[in-house]
Formats: C-alpha cells, sequence, structure tokens
C-alpha cells in the first residue's frame, strides 16, 4: 500500500466526554464489529508494511489497551499522553525522536476513527512525495452552511466554495510538526499547528466513511461499515515456498523445533524453512506481500533471529486485516533430517502460535528421490498452504 515510511502517532488518552454512560470505558475501548473502535483505528497501519511502527499515547494509569491483542504486537508501544490531544501528540513526538535518526514522516490519526479506507490512506501516503509542507485527508463540504445570530435565527449563508472538513490522518516530517506543537499550544489539530508557522500542508480528498466516534448514536453507522468490509472478506488461500542451503553447524531449526544435525542451514536468520514458508503463505492470503518485504535480510534486525518471531509478526498483520488462520498445511523437502521424530512437536508449537486445533496443522515431509539440489544433500526446502477467514 505505502508510497513511503511512515510511523504513526495515535493519541488515545481522552474520555470521550460526549459518549455519556460507556460502563466507564473510555470511546477507543468501546467493542465494535468484533473488536475496540481503538483496534479498528491501528487496524490500517499495522496491515501496511510502510509503517514502520505505532506510538500509542494512552492516559496516565491505562489499565485497558495492556489486555488488548494489539498490544502485543511488537510495533506498537505505548507512552503515556497528556490531559489535551495536543499534549499526548507531543508525548509520541518525543518518544519517537528518542528513538529513530532522521526526520522521518509521521501520521497522526484518532483512536476513534474506527472506518478509515485502505484506499484514503493510500491516497495520503502518494501525495507526501510532492508535499514538503505534509498533507491531511480532508471532504469537501457539501451542505449550504449558515450562521445563526444569538437568537438562533440565520444571520448569513456562508459560501461554501473551497471549504473543507479536516479528518485524520495528518502527516509531517517529525521535527516541523514537534516545533509547531511546541509553538502552538492552542492549535486545534495538527495541520493548524503548522499552518501557524506558515507552512501550507496539502488537502487529500478523503471519504465521509472515516467518521470519528463523538457520540453514541456513531457506534451504529461505523458498526454497519465495519461489518460490511468484513463480510466481502471470504476465506482466502496462501501459498510459500523457502529453501536454504546447508552450512557449517550441528542443528537446523524446523517448524520452531531445534533438531540436531550433522550441518547447519545458512541463513539471516535462523534458517527455518518450515515457518520461512508458512509466513509466506499467511502473509499472501492476506495480500501482505512476502516474508522479504517484511523481515529483509539487508537488516540487521533480523540477523540470528527465531523465526518464530516472524511468525508472531506475520500474524499481528493478519489481524489487522480481521483476519486469522483457519488451518495450514507444510512440506518439507529433502533427505535428512528424518522429519518423523519431530513431527508431532512441531505441530504442537504451531497449533499454539496459530490459535488453532492440532488437527489444523498438518506436518509432512518428502523427498525429490536424490534428484535437484535437496536429493544431493545440498540443503533443504519447504513449501506451506495457508487457509485464513475473517475473525467473527
Amino acid at each position: 500500500m505505502g508510497h513511503c515510511a511512515y510511523w504513526l502517532v495515535m493519541p488515545a488518552a481522552g474520555h470521550g466526554k460526549r459518549m455519556g454512560a460507556t460502563d466507564g470505558l473510555p470511546k477507543q475501548y468501546l467493542p465494535l464489529a468484533g473488536r475496540t473502535v481503538i483496534e479498528h483505528a491501528l487496524a490500517p497501519f499495522l496491515a501496511d508494511p510502510g509503517c514502520l511502527g505505532a506510538i500509542v499515547a494512552l492516559a496516565p494509569g491505562d489499565t485497558v489497551f495492556g489486555t488488548l491483542a494489539v498490544a502485543r504486537d511488537p510495533r506498537v508501544t505505548p507512552v503515556t499522553g497528556g490531559r489535551e490531544r495536543r499534549d499526548s501528540v507531543a508525548a509520541g513526538l518525543a518518544a519517537l525522536a528518542a528513538r529513530v535518526s532522521g526526520d522521518p514522516w509521521v501520521l497522526v490519526h484518532d483512536a476513534a476513527r474506527p472506518c478509515l479506507p485502505a484506499a484514503d490512506l493510500a491516497s495520503l501516503l502518494g501525495a507526501l512525495p510532492g508535499s514538503p509542507d505534509g498533507a491531511l485527508l480532508a471532504v469537501p463540504l457539501v451542505d449550504t452552511l449558515k450562521r445563526s445570530g444569538a437568537d438562533g435565527a440565520v444571520d448569513a449563508t456562508v459560501p461554501r466554495a473551497g471549504l473543507w472538513r479536516a479528518q485524520t490522518p495528518q502527516a509531517f516530517r517529525l521535527g516541523r510538526l514537534a516545533e509547531a506543537l511546541g509553538r502552538h499550544a492552542a492549535a486545534t489539530d495538527e495541520a493548524s499547528a503548522v499552518e501557524a508557522l506558515g507552512d501550507r500542508p496539502r488537502l487529500v480528498e478523503g471519504s465521509p466513511d472515516n467518521l470519528k466516534i463523538t457520540a453514541p448514536a456513531d457506534l451504529a453507522p461505523a458498526a454497519r461499515l465495519l461489518g460490511g468490509r468484513t463480510t466481502m472478506t471470504a476465506q482466502r488461500i496462501g501459498f510459500g515456498t523457502d529453501a536454504h542451503a546447508f552450512g557449517p553447524g550441528d542443528h537446523v531449526w524446523l517448524g520452531g523445533v531445534r533438531i540436531a544435525h550433522e550441518r547447519g542451514l545458512v541463513a539471516h536468520s535462523d534458517g527455518d524453512v518450515l515457518l520461512h514458508a508458512l509466513c509466506d503463505a499467511l502473509l499472501g492470503a492476506a495480500g501482505l506481500g512476502d516474508i522479504g518485504q517484511h523481515f529483509p535480510d539487508s537488516d540487521p534486525r533480523w540477523k540470528g533471529v527465531a523465526s518464530v518471531g516472524f511468525l508472531r509478526q506475520a500474524l499481528a498483520l493478519l489481524r489487522g486485516r480481521n483476519l486469522a488462520p483457519v488451518n495450514v498445511d507444510l512440506t518439507l523437502i529433502g533427505e535428512a533430517p528424518r522429519l518423523a521424530p519431530h513431527r508431532e512437536a512441531i505441530r504442537a508449537l504451531l497449533a499454539a502460535e496459530l490459535g488453532l486445533a492440532l488437527d489444523c496443522v498438518n506436518v509432512k515431509a518428502t523427498t525429490t528421490e536424490r534428484l535437484g539440489f535437496t536429493g544431493r544433500r545440498e540443503g533443504l526446502a519447504a513449501q506451506a498452504v495457508a487457509l485464513v477467514g475473517p475473525v467473527t
């Protein structure tokens, strides 16, 4: 999806006073179409390979966010926010500035906007290369505007030409946005803060579907929007394959299980061909690219890491699209080591990681009758098929 890499900052420290009685829950934690509002708000970004990570600014003492599945996504970092939106965004920017170098793009998105269309996010990201002052989603006004007097009667009709209703996400360079918020604390949104510095961010036309939850009546149309998107997502199949050559070592990793062997596998990570193929199958089923796109071997972060971490991140990306595995079928291709003694341990580990019953995880092995590189015992290969479906 993404046209450029970026970080997300999400202010989520508010209490939503206009929501009325909600059993004490802030509006971002209200249930909506099978998840919470904030989980839906985060989903489009966590499904986008261009998103480098998300900083979520929470109210002091927040005890709810940590219980959500999205809090276990390694790309999500909670920080303590403030009383006002501006304070929370500033806290998120400060946390981000402490962990990154350079001046990356930062997208700020409301935790109470759960229905951001993927096409709108793509449009905003596509506008950034030609928008040095940043950009924001907005909708042109279509209704006639009236200005009232103190008595409630019409004083004037306001021309609507050139007027837009601002939405989020709004995108700016980290340094410029931090400077703007530091100098203009009264700004009502990020765009107005940078405008006060003299910048002219670009308006990118968005969709009215990107609604903000401000009152109880907003939950029903949001549920209809999200429900419609979910019902359109039928079960989907993905296929994955991987191969690694043998090299020095005394063991291999297969399906997350360490298996003694006379040689190891040459790889940037631990070379687990079964898990790499499975990740590719899951990502492919969800339309999320491939393992090399998300965990490139040029990135030192993945040097020598356990491939079960790749699997967990792939599952987090699926959750961002409201998808989960239904069943998987993995095949190891090679002459040795023998898989049979370790098959059940691998199935049990994968079933636990995938959240599936044991009979929904199949692991098998085959040879190529001594043909090809696996037949010559030069390495191992694997194939995987995964069926995923909407979370209900």
